[in-house]
């Protein structure tokens, strides 16, 4: 039974996290498929390609990617190398203080490039982004023509 696992599921959006997918055939080409949707809802996505290691086991932070959005070695590339679905959008965070961005990580057998609805995925987890860290304060700032924010730690 194929998992795909990310760890921790919820942390900091700046913060890695580890990536690892079990259970496939020793040497299987698949994709990994990471995809959220921002508060608009427009979609972003990224897909990297690898092949099973002899255990039957892929992880970004060991295993190289052969392809998509990115190639070569890259831990984080999953979340780092998300792209819209529309041109000229921007992946922009709003409400950095009351939800996460919602990453939704599919392994899919081969190679796929297209999103497919008829595709099902091998296996698939979500992992929570955080913009800000549970405790602290948003406190709004306005000073004349200035407009900001200052985040106050617990």
């Amino acid at each position: 039974m194929v998992q795909v696992t990310v760890t921790p599921r919820s942390s900091l959006a700046d913060r890695p996290v580890q990536v690892k997918i079990c259970g496939l055939s020793p040497s299987q080409l698949v994709t990994l498929r990471a995809s959220l949707k921002d508060e608009r809802g427009n979609t972003f996505q990224s897909h990297s390609f690898f092949r099973a290691d002899g255990a039957g086991e892929v992880d970004p932070g060991l295993h190289a990617s052969l392809g998509g959005s990115y190639t070569g070695l890259c831990p984080m590339g999953p979340f780092w190398f998300l792209q819209p679905n529309t041109l000229f959008r921007r992946l922009v965070k709003r409400d950095v203080a009351g939800s996460p961005f919602l990453v939704l990580l599919e392994v899919l057998d081969g190679i796929s490039i297209a999103t497919n609805p008829q595709e099902q995925p091998l296996a698939s987890c979500e992992a929570e982004r955080w913009y800000v860290a549970p405790g602290v304060r948003r406190v709004p700032i306005k000073e004349g023509r200035v407009r900001g924010a200052l985040f106050v730690p617990p």
